[in-house]
């Protein structure tokens, strides 16, 4: 490669190199090698300048010193030297921060001719890189310019660039690379084309790679990427058997890397008895509990809704970080179990942890289910204070937070405030506002979000936009939406939308509608259709097709009462109080008893609940004495007025 192909700008950075190298003191004693300099001089130059440059690798930080030799290098010719180029582009790398490549670049176009270790440095700082594409690009200039072929150590770190941005069919063409050049049974690279190909989407074409891997030359690497593979593809069955058929083969042990993945597609199918399993086999081969290992176990068991068992894996976990925590709080929140979720992030809190942002986006949404403001507020408040990124997801689960707990008018600052926002922004200002009944703003929002080139609504949008349709009777917006779905955004609509729709035409009292929509309804009608429809009903006193639909639930949902207590309550509307009598005596003796109902309420941060009939709060007593001091006076009022005047 030529000098004058110097990028723009770094003509100057050369200037200044030589300029140092004259100033330098430290290399006084050095002197420029010329034509009359014996080999044995010149080799003795040579290995004073790697004793430097090995001396440099043990001062990460002494990127002076770098320059000065690289100065040296340039002014005595040694640059020249392939050994010596690829020995300073090496340390490039490690004297100037790994983020910017914009010195270490600047040197490789310095060097006249480039081997194959000084290529292989660009393709791998960019195959990790920001920019994995820049790592395709030198590819490219190599075989344009060069007559370097890559190696087997070269196609590793390309064949990661192209998974990276999804490069499928760079990534066949180098495949035909590897083939040519005798490299279809190197085990590094066939491993990394299963990887790029199941990046790529392609799982199936990762799959034949895999079983053209003779059994001879596979190794865990091998194993681990085709299920990380199939999980990539959410194929997460096929995941499965491949870990089944390397149990089987035998020849390869399973590693860490091998157990996680497995658990997480345990986790994701719900297979708690293969989780267990698998549970067992670490305990057997002496599996040490570290975090990542930790949290994939607390995950499966939660996914599960095994809480008491991953709470367990927890406790046993010898040093829990931050991620450990995260992912026991994740799991509460998943199965709804909100106020362990919060009381875990005070314990995390005690035990002297700093959250992340995922940590506080997995409190806050919690919080937001719960209604629990002062918490919310307070997490938010410790973010702040303790310097914690609000990133995008942190800053989206404060506005659906403050939107569920009441206060819209901080959601919609923090949503105004916001920069880049995703679909997810979007989507929890527009549900939030439908909720607080403020309808047309949703709309308006809706709009400005279609105008928006930057995102597209997706399904949990529409439900939001539906359901602020349903709210404020908009019952031809709400057909024009729910039309436009599949017609412009090609979403499919699921059961929770044509739930919407249901709601959306009983509240407008179209019942006669609303039943001929469940009849044209493409996929099977669910309780919570029905329940929908029974509700309208009892609000329009239509107490025939109340009936109808109590009915279906009862269908559904045999030995629940929620069917049955909603036609009560029809029956109670319309003065029926003999069918009422009927209805609970049913009831009775089919032994089903309608779930209690539950209240919760928020003092100093902590949320109590209270269930019908239930004594087991810690403070009944107190609350009891309250009751009755509060009732007393109003009692007095009710039978001796104005006895408190």
């Amino acid at each position: 490669m030529k000098s004058g192909h110097f990028p723009h700008g770094l003509r100057s950075l050369q200037w200044k190199l030589y300029r140092t190298v004259q100033s330098s003191s430290s290399l006084s004693s050095w002197k420029p090698t010329t034509s009359n300099t014996s080999k044995s001089n010149h080799e003795d130059s040579l290995r004073r300048f790697c004793l430097c440059l090995s001396l440099l690798e043990n001062h990460k930080h002494s990127s002076n010193h770098f320059i000065e030799i690289l100065s040296h290098a340039i002014a005595s010719g040694l640059l020249s030297d392939p050994f010596v180029s690829s020995k300073l582009l090496l340390a490039s790398f490690s004297q100037f921060h790994h983020h910017n490549l914009r010195f270490p670049r600047a040197l490789f176009f310095q060097i006249h001719q480039p081997n194959i270790f000084a290529w292989n440095f660009m393709f791998r700082a960019y195959a990790r890189s920001s920019s994995p594409e820049q790592s395709i690009a030198f590819y490219n200039l190599m075989r344009r310019c060069s007559a370097t072929l890559p190696d087997n150590h070269s196609f590793p770190f390309l064949l990661k660039a192209c998974g990276r941005i999804s490069l499928s069919q760079k990534g066949q063409e180098l495949h035909s690379l590897t083939v040519k050049i005798g490299l279809d049974h190197d085990v590094f690279v066939q491993n990394s084309l299963v990887s790029m190909y199941s990046l790529c989407g392609l799982v199936w074409t990762a799959r034949r790679v895999f079983d053209a891997i003779p059994m001879s030359v596979r190794d865990v690497a091998s194993w681990n990427s085709m299920i990380s593979g199939y999980l990539q593809g959410n194929c997460y069955w096929e995941a499965l058997q491949v870990l089944g058929e390397m149990l089987a083969d035998g020849c390869v042990r399973p590693d860490g890397v091998t157990f996680v993945s497995a658990l997480t597609a345990c986790g994701r199918t719900g297979s708690l008895d293969l989780g267990r399993k698998i549970h067992g086999l670490l305990a057997r081969k002496a599996f040490i509990l570290e975090v990542v290992l930790g949290s994939s176990l607390m995950d499966m068991y939660a996914k599960c809704g095994q809480m008491k068992t991953a709470r367990k894996v927890f406790d046993r976990i010898p040093e829990k970080n931050v991620v450990c925590w995260t992912s026991l709080i994740a799991g509460y929140a998943h199965l709804h179990l909100f106020k362990e979720a919060i009381e875990l992030f005070r314990e995390m809190q005690l035990c002297g942890v700093k959250a992340d942002a995922a940590t506080i986006a997995c409190v806050t949404s919690a919080c937001g289910h719960l209604g629990a403001l002062d918490q919310g507020k307070w997490v938010h408040a410790h973010c702040e204070r303790s310097g914690i990124d609000i990133n995008l997801s942190v800053k989206n689960a404060l506005i659906d937070m403050y939107s569920k707990c009441g206060d819209i008018e901080r959601a919609l600052i923090i949503f105004h405030e916001l920069v880049g926002r995703d679909v997810f922004s979007w989507t929890a200002m527009i549900t939030g506002l439908a909720i607080h009944g403020r309808c047309d703003e949703a709309l308006k929002l809706f709009s400005q979000m279609e105008m928006s080139s930057d995102v597209r609504p997706n399904e949990v949008t529409f439900l939001g936009v539906l359901s602020a349709c349903s709210h404020g009777g908009f019952v031809d917006k709400g057909l024009l939406y729910f039309n436009d779905m599949t017609r412009s955004y090609k979403v499919t609509p699921r059961i929770e939308h044509y739930g919407c729709m249901v709601d959306l035409l009983g509240r407008a009292n179209l019942l006669a509608e609303a039943e001929k929509f469940i009849g044209a309804m493409p996929i099977k009608s669910d309780v919570v259709i029905w329940r929908s429809l029974l509700f309208a009903c009892r609000c329009h006193g239509n107490i025939e097709m109340a009936e109808f639909s109590a009915k279906r639930i009862e269908e559904l949902e045999p030995r629940r009462g929620d069917g049955r207590v909603l036609l009560s309550n029809a029956y109670a509307s319309a003065s029926r109080w003999s069918d009422v009598s009927k209805m609970r005596k049913v009831m009775a003796l089919q032994m089903i008893q309608k779930l209690p109902g539950c209240s919760s309420i928020e003092i100093d941060g902590v949320v109590h609940e209270f269930f019908v009939a239930d004594g087991s709060h810690c403070q009944i007593d107190s609350i009891y004495e309250t009751i009755i001091r509060i009732s007393e006076p109003i009692q007095a009022e009710v039978f001796y007025p104005g006895i408190w005047d």
